[in-house]
């Protein structure tokens, strides 16, 4: 194998049958030369890693030497991995809370397992929730695999522990007769649509509060999704598209949602006529009383919490099990199946891209299991 100047790379087969690419890094203060290497199953996969590799030397990204601490990591693999603005804020700010003031200075290539045991067991006794614990371990374990994948350690040490066991969560959904009582409180509301729109078609929050009107088509009763809204620390509200492909839709209105919405846009025109200059027209169809958009939190502490108490509902709050907005996906998959709707249609309107991921939020109402025991009986002949 000729040998390479700085900023090179080579490719070659190991004793062991893996293959490694090699880049030059040149030398350290002390004249020692610097090099990273990438292994991989085949010529493929380590040429791909070394055309990264030898683009991120370039750019002055790719660290020689063992003095990058896990802090500086993060910070560099958060800014710069593939995900949408909002998914990365989320990471950096996770990192940043979680992982960096306790980790921080470890030497990336010094981090072990224990050092990430002992991180989650200080996060649980802090009083993080499992679930949140969970969570830290998971964007640590994409960062660090992305650190395997470069070359930058030899293995993940994440994968070397264990995840906390996090309670399976028990989704609250409206019966029937609850759904009919939620949409009767919300009538005359001005968020009635709001409702409507969620229960009905299942959207998410954020989709819904996304809606434009020119997304909406009243004659030939369809919605299409294809964006939604979320409030981001130092960034206000931020539009962005869904986060799958398959979350972009177009759904077909029932006549009661299409009758809720023609009521509120008669109503929102009529507070535009009202507001005169203070109108920011934005083309939204659920806003404030000037025409922005609106806020989850808004929505929840305010209008979504009287209508619970009004439809008699509990209302979710941190001391205790209630209706949370989401919930109402949750229920809108539930309708839907109690009346004989297929998984896999319930799945398009909701927006999965799996059939397993509908399965977690339709739940069986008793009394589709009260039909399947006199289907039963039915075939057996009781």
């Amino acid at each position: 194998m000729t040998r390479r100047g700085n900023g090179e790379g080579s490719i070659y087969k190991n004793t062991d049958g893996r293959w490694v690419a090699a880049v030059d890094l040149g030398r350290d203060e002390l004249g020692r030369r610097r090099r990273r290497r990438f292994y991989g199953a085949s010529r493929r996969d380590v040429k791909d890693l070394l055309t990264i590799a030898l683009h991120a030397h370039s750019e002055n990204n790719l660290r020689g030497g063992r003095s990058e601490t896990l802090g500086a990591y993060l910070v560099r693999w958060a800014a710069s991995t593939p995900v949408r603005d909002s998914t990365r804020d989320h990471y950096q700010r996770n990192m940043a809370r979680n992982v960096i003031p306790t980790l921080g200075r470890v030497e990336l290539t010094k981090v072990t397992g224990g050092h990430v045991d002992a991180l989650l067991r200080a996060k649980l006794e802090q009083g993080l929730s499992p679930r949140s614990v969970h969570h830290v371990r998971a964007i640590l374990r994409n960062a660090l695999g992305r650190a395997v994948k470069l070359g930058l350690i030899p293995r993940n040490p994440v994968e070397l522990t264990d995840a906390p066991r996090v309670p399976a969560y028990e989704a609250r959904f409206l019966s029937v007769a609850e759904a009919r009582a939620f949409l009767e409180a919300a009538r005359g509301d001005r968020l009635e649509a709001l409702y409507s729109v969620a229960l009905a078609l299942g959207l998410r929050q954020g989709e819904a509060l996304a809606l434009a009107w020119d997304a909406v088509d009243l004659e030939a009763r369809t919605v299409r999704v294809s964006r939604t809204v979320q409030r981001l620390p130092g960034r206000g509200l931020v539009f962005s598209e869904p986060k799958t492909s398959g979350s972009a839709r177009t759904l077909v209105m029932p006549a009661t949602v299409m009758l809720a919405l023609r009521r509120h846009r008669a109503a929102q025109l009529e507070e535009r006529l009202a507001g005169g200059g203070r109108w920011q027209d934005r083309g939204l169809v659920f806003t404030t009383y000037e025409g922005r958009p609106l806020s989850a939190s808004h929505v929840v502490n305010g209008s979504f919490r009287r209508v619970c108490t009004a439809a008699g509902i509990p209302f979710a709050t941190r001391a205790g099990r209630g209706l949370r907005f989401h919930d109402l996906r949750h229920s809108a998959a539930t309708l839907l199946l109690a009346q004989g709707v297929p998984q896999r249609v319930v799945m398009e309107q909701l927006g999965h891209s799996t059939l397993a991921m509908t399965q977690r939020y339709t739940h069986v109402l008793p009394s589709l299991m009260g039909d399947a025991a006199a289907a039963m009986d039915r075939a057996l002949g009781s």
